[in-house]
Formats: C-alpha cells, structure tokens, sequence
C-alpha cells in the first residue's frame, strides 16, 4: 500500500474512531443513570479487551498461514501498553467524574482541548509543525466553544477535573503516536484497556459500591461502549496514528464534539442551533485544511515510520 493510501487510511480510521465516540457520549451518560463512574471504566473497559482475544488469535492465525512473523508479547509491547494503559485509565475516570458536576456541552469543549495541547507538547518534542495546521488547530477550538458552550463561562470542579483529563489525554495520543509503528495495535490495544480497566477497578473498591443488578440493569450502554467506544474506536486510533501526525491526529479525534451535536439531532430529535451549526461548519473547515499539510509532510513521516519497524524486527 503506498505511503498516500495508508495516511488516507489512518484518517480514515481516525474520523471513524471520532465517530463512535461521539456517539458514545449518549451511552455514558445513560449508564451513570445505573452505576457509580469507576464501576462504568472498570467494566466497560475489561470488557473491551477481553473482545479483542479473539481478533488477536484470529490475526495471528492468519499471518501464520502466510508466512508472516507473529507479534510477541516483548519488553517494548508491555511498556507501551502500560503507559497508555495507565494514561487513558487517568483521562477516562477524570472526565467520568467530571461530567458529574458540570455540563456535557462544556466537559466535551474542555477535554477536545487536547487539540491545543498536543502540538504545544509536540514543540517540546521538537515536532515541526506549520503555519496552516496551527490555524486548522485555531479554528477547530473556536468551532467547539460554539459547538459546546451554550451558557455562561464559569469554572467549577467539574471543569477542573475535564481538564486535567485533556493533558492526560494529549499525553496518551503522543505515547501512541510514539509506539504504534514498533508493536503490534491490537496487542497494544488489548494491553491498554486491560491496564485500564484493572487500574479503574482499585478506585471501585475503595469508594464505590459495585452491584451486579445494577451492572446488568445498563447492559446496553456498557456494551456499546465496550465493544464499539473501547475495542473498535481506541483500536482504530492505535493503528491510525501509525499514518498520521500526532496534531492532525488530535484534531480527527476532536470531531467526536461535532458528531455528538448531529447524532442528538438525528437520533434524539434535538435541535441544532444556529451556533452549534457554525461550530460545525468551522470544524469541518478547519479539517479541509488541516489536510494541505498532510499531503507533503504526511508521506515523509509515514516512510520514516517505516523505516523505523523495518529496523526494530
């Protein structure tokens, strides 16, 4: 597959990863109607990776049978499935709790502030990033705060908490930015959610009051966020971000704000404002250009990558 496929692929898969949790925003919030937040992450997320053993085997299967070298279980899989593991259980629980003390609108505006945030880290990481994709990120943040921010802008712990999840999560997109072209995705996925999940089980114990009745009462809204948010979306952005640069990366994910907006409209029956439909048509715009980039800086940082697996086998 050429350099310019697999970058439209990695896109491709990240919008789609965007997509599912958009919608995924309705299923959490039904679930807390039933459980406490740490309960819902432990869950969901165990869940999640359990769901991917038999993707695990089947893939392995298949590269047996065409004479490909199957993916161990090294020192470097374990270390990348840890950290984000460790990071993504730190972002999901934060935003988890948060939403309880503040509004969706404005916990969705906080936490796509990773946006912003990865290609300011990325500067540190000695990332070149350009003048249009720094617009793109501008005009990205401008279209959620229309898309989010409906009432008057006030700080409470519930925001707090959403942006500390934001770094988090900027910080859980470098690290697989950083480890998806060395190691197998859906090892590494499976790694994360289950370090996640094990992680956001110590938290239920101490605090919460885990009920199985109560569990089996918000069976729907685990499982779509189990088997969709958790085993297909957070899989899709392991191997997408092997493609794709880090803040583009960041910016695909963010639409998750955008497709949460129409999916209550559809779905839900909703209205969408005229606000909410300028954020969105701000979003897209800013993704048009987000694109220009990606054509000339995208295939170089794809052959790098490359290069990068070819030296690690």
């Amino acid at each position: 597959m050429s350099c310019v496929k697999k970058e439209w692929l990695g896109n491709l898969l990240l919008i789609t990863a965007a997509l599912i949790w958009g919608c995924a925003f309705v299923a959490q919030s039904i679930g807390m109607d039933y459980v406490e937040p740490f309960t819902f992450t432990a869950v969901r997320s165990i869940l999640g990776a359990l769901a991917l053993l038999p993707c695990i085997a089947v893939f392995d299967h298949i590269n047996k049978k065409k004479g490909k070298a199957v993916a161990k279980v090294d020192g470097k899989l374990l270390k990348a499935g840890v950290i984000s593991g460790l990071l993504l259980a730190g972002a999901v629980n934060l935003q988890q709790v948060g939403i309880m003390y503040t509004s969706a609108g404005k916990a969705g505006f906080i936490t796509a502030l990773y946006i912003v945030l990865v290609p300011i880290s990325g500067i540190f990481l000695r990332k070149k990033i350009s003048g249009s994709v720094w617009l793109s990120v501008a005009l990205a943040t401008g279209g959620l705060y229309l898309l989010c921010i409906n009432e008057s802008l006030t700080i409470n712990n519930g925001d707090i908490l959403v942006f500390l999840c934001a770094f988090i999560f900027a910080a859980q997109i470098l690290v697989v930015d950083h480890y998806a072209p060395m190691v197998d995705g859906v090892k590494m996925a499976f790694l994360q959610f289950f370090v996640c999940g094990i992680v956001s089980l110590v938290p239920m114990l101490i605090w919460e009051s885990p009920n199985l009745n109560n569990i089996l009462a918000a069976w729907q809204p685990i499982c779509y966020t189990a088997f969709m948010s958790t085993s297909i979306a957070y899989t899709f952005q392991i191997i997408g971000q092997k493609y794709t640069e880090p803040t583009i990366a960041s910016l695909l994910m963010s639409f998750e704000a955008v497709f949460a907006t129409v999916a209550g409209f559809i779905i839900l029956n909703e209205v969408m404002t005229s606000r909410e439909f300028l954020g969105c048509v701000i979003m897209f715009s800013a993704l048009i250009l987000a694109q220009v980039p990606v054509k000339g800086m995208g295939r170089e940082k794809v052959r790098k990558k490359e290069k990068n697996a070819v030296i690690q086998r």
